[in-house]
């Protein structure tokens, strides 16, 4: 909740100028009762936060404000949504109802403030995280307005998020990592993308972050003088393109004269942090080795017409200046990404024999490129104009027509449908389409229409039969074999990955439970009667007797035989009940997240951490068994269901799923004075295998020289490879440090690293 404190006159010239210098930059996109409705919620928004203050300190109407101008300048969109984004905490945080904001302003911005606001009185949910979420996404097909006003949001807190505690900061990371980066890379938002992975990164991993940072800085100059020497043989021949180009456009017939001229603009762009983190991790190479620190970026001025014939000259350009790796070109110009994204890649070996990756766009590409969903939208009516949007709007207004059973079951649902990397596949007939990376041939079949998905028997890729569950490869012709006798199993779940597959299985489960339970109720109807009893008198005695949770449970375990009905009755509280003559175990009850791994406590130690500045002694806890931290590690708690206080490591491959879903159970954790404790950590190895003395020099080196017990040992080797597994026993962060470098400085050891489990 915001804190309070008199706003001073300083900082009311501060609020003015901000929502001024947003107004005159909208000014040219003013039209109707836009000037009205932007003042109108300027004023509104002003009074009815009053002297709210952020957690920073700062008045809390300047974070309304900025995130309108993050809508309007780095999102692209218009009025209505700068409106409804200085509206958007009024109605949660302020007395103002959301019935004043329809009077004042209408149905449409009402709609989006309304979306915008969370739910009150989520207390007896299992994740209020989850059904916020829900809310906000399932508007996403009547007025994506709200999910890009929500972006940001999130974006204007995460830039501001060094004001709140560890734990929330690490919550936020870790809901932005799970849904909004995904989220905001579907819609084709690059940006706002890269922005909130590298906060995550700061938030998550600080030192790796400003190692990196401080890396690229001081790279800059040396990369800018690569740049311009990598572009000067390039920039006679792009030259001779445009005059070319220029020269044809003027002798084209008279309609077509108004042709803008031709003009291109090259730029280099250094990768982020968190892309180049990600590949210092994947690759496993010190960051002095990664040649493709930087992107080379070529943009056209071109008609839509002209941009594939255009783009591809320039490849020939650069390609016959500089050799390219053929297996490096990605043609997203042919075929656009499933997000829009719309672009020409290649790799060529520059000057020095560096690695350097080269993106080939009209302006129209890179606006979209940069802006997604809105820039989309903004060139929709463009002849050929590919309807992604629709496509992937279509799929999720299927996946929120289907019911389900909590918000974090929907929650899963979508998220398959932000999927990062795709495949393309094509029917019979050489229609193509677009499924995630690792979706399955039944995932096809749901793909094109639910009714085939239901049907199928059996899949052929290629023209041979496969396996329903078979992954789809690029290129993959897929036909579907279907009978109308065929119904889903619950089996189908673990054959699918995407959203709308599961979701209509789990539909088609629930309508044959249903039916099924229908049978069960006639049949506990005609028993009851048999006997002369009262079916609503009893029934939800039956419910409670059996351990079911519902009458539904009831009635479907009856039907599928999972209990048998033979009742007697008896007196309780003066009134005839029916109870079994013998009670049967009622089926499992909900278990903990099987994302929650058990874990052992360090038997005889005391560990020294302080939760929520508490020491830890007076929880039931355990150090996860997913990550074993060690003393130093960047950590944090987490309350699982029945087993205690699990502390994981913040970079724990767990921890964006628990943050996210249940973040309500995260306590801040953190190591006191070091203490004489010893952690197991497991180590991969890799090398050379010379064939004498590995094993005896990584022994010497971890036992004898270190004086680190070593508490297993395995290794393999092929063909002059050989990999291993070690687990030692370490104090703290810096020993398993020294034990790192120590062990990578060997002769022959080309890398190791913690194993994440």
């Amino acid at each position: 909740m915001p804190t309070y404190k008199a706003i001073t006159s300083s900082e009311h010239k501060t609020i003015e100028k901000a929502f001024k210098a947003l107004e005159q930059k909208m000014l040219p996109k003013l039209v109707g009762n836009d000037q009205k409705h932007l003042n109108k919620a300027y004023e509104v928004a002003l009074n009815a936060h009053g002297d709210q203050r952020r957690k920073s300190g700062e008045p809390y109407i300047l974070h309304p404000i900025e995130v309108g101008r993050i809508c309007f300048e780095e999102i692209g969109l218009g009025p209505t949504a700068v409106v409804g984004a200085i509206l958007h905490d009024v109605v949660e945080d302020t007395p103002i109802s959301a019935e004043e904001i329809l009077k004042m302003f209408g149905p449409k911005i009402a709609k989006i403030v309304d979306g915008l606001t969370k739910i009150d009185g989520l207390y007896n949910v299992e994740s209020p995280q989850a059904e916020n979420l829900k809310k906000v996404l399932s508007t996403l097909v009547e007025d994506v307005r709200v999910i890009l006003i929500k972006m940001a949001d999130r974006l204007h807190n995460l830039r501001t998020i060094d004001s709140m505690p560890q734990h929330k900061k690490l919550r936020i990371a870790a809901e932005t990592a799970y849904i909004y980066a995904p989220l905001a890379h579907r819609l084709g938002l690059y940006n706002v993308k890269t922005e909130y992975e590298d906060i995550i990164l700061k938030i998550n991993e600080p030192e790796n972050y400003n190692s990196i940072l401080t890396k690229v800085e001081q790279t800059e100059k040396d990369r800018t003088q690569y740049i311009d020497a990598f572009f000067k043989p390039l920039r006679d021949k792009l030259d001779l393109l445009s005059l070319e180009t220029n020269m044809r456009y003027k002798n084209m017939p008279n309609k077509l004269k108004e042709i803008p001229e031709f003009k291109y603009r090259v730029l280099g762009r250094v990768k982020a942090i968190s892309s180049i983190n990600k590949k210092l991790k994947t690759k496993k190479i010190p960051f002095e080795k990664i040649y493709d620190l930087f992107a080379i970026r070529v943009i056209a001025d071109i008609p839509k017409d002209e941009e594939k014939r255009i783009c591809w000259q320039i490849y020939s350009i650069v390609t016959d200046v500089y050799k390219p790796i053929p297996e490096r070109l990605k043609d997203w110009v042919t075929s656009p990404k499933s997000n829009g994204y719309e672009s020409l890649h290649t790799t060529v070996i520059g000057p020095g024999g560096r690695y350097v990756e080269i993106q080939i766009r009209s302006e129209r590409m890179d606006e979209i490129a940069e802006r997604g969903f809105a820039a989309h939208w903004k060139y929709k009516g463009v002849k050929d104009e590919n309807s992604v949007y629709d496509r992937w709007l279509n799929n999720i207004r299927e996946i929120l027509d289907e019911q389900h059973n909590d918000a974090i079951e929907f929650i899963n649902d979508f998220k398959t449908n932000l999927f990062a990397e795709e495949v393309y596949v094509f029917t019979p007939k050489g229609d193509m389409r677009v499924l995630p990376k690792g979706a399955t041939a039944l995932d096809f079949a749901f793909d094109i229409h639910s009714d085939l998905g239901y049907k199928t028997v059996a899949l052929k890729v290629n023209d041979k039969i496969v396996p329903m569950g078979f992954k789809l490869s690029n290129g993959d012709k897929v036909e579907v074999v279907t009978n109308n006798n065929q119904k889903p199993s619950e089996a189908w779940l673990k054959m699918v990955v995407t959203g709308k597959a599961r979701s209509k299985i789990r539909a088609s489960m629930k309508e044959e439970r249903r039916e099924k339970g229908e049978l069960g109720r006639e049949t506990l109807q005609r028993k009851l009667k048999h006997i002369k009893a009262d079916f609503e008198l009893n029934v939800d005695d039956l419910v409670k007797h059996y351990g079911f949770n519902s009458r539904p449970d009831l009635y479907f375990a009856i039907a599928t035989d999972k209990i048998k009905l033979n009742l007697k009755e008896f007196e309780l509280d003066g009134r005839k009940i029916l109870i079994p003559k013998k009670k049967i175990e009622p089926p499992v009850g909900k278990k903990a997240p099987a994302d929650i791994q058990q874990s052992q406590p360090l038997k005889g130690k005391k560990t020294n951490i302080l939760v929520n500045g508490e020491p830890i002694d007076s929880y039931e806890y355990e150090l996860a068994k997913c990550c074993k931290p060690v003393q130093g590690d960047s950590i944090f708690g987490f309350l699982s269901l029945g087993s205690g206080l699990k502390i994981h490591r913040i970079n724990c491959k767990n921890a964006t799923n628990l943050l996210a879903k249940y973040g309500y159970r995260v306590l801040n954790a953190e190591w006191t004075t070091l203490m004489n404790n010893e952690f197991v950590v497991d180590l991969q190895v890799t090398g050379i295998d010379s064939g004498i003395g590995v094993i005896q020099n990584l022994t010497n080196e971890i036992s004898n020289k270190l004086k680190v017990n070593i508490r297993s040992f395995s290794i393999s080797g092929n063909e002059g490879y050989f990999e291993g597994k070690i687990s030692v026993l370490v104090k703290n962060k810096d020993q398993l440090a020294i034990v790192l470098n120590a062990i990578k400085s060997l002769q022959g050891i080309s890398e190791v690293h913690r194993i994440e489990k």
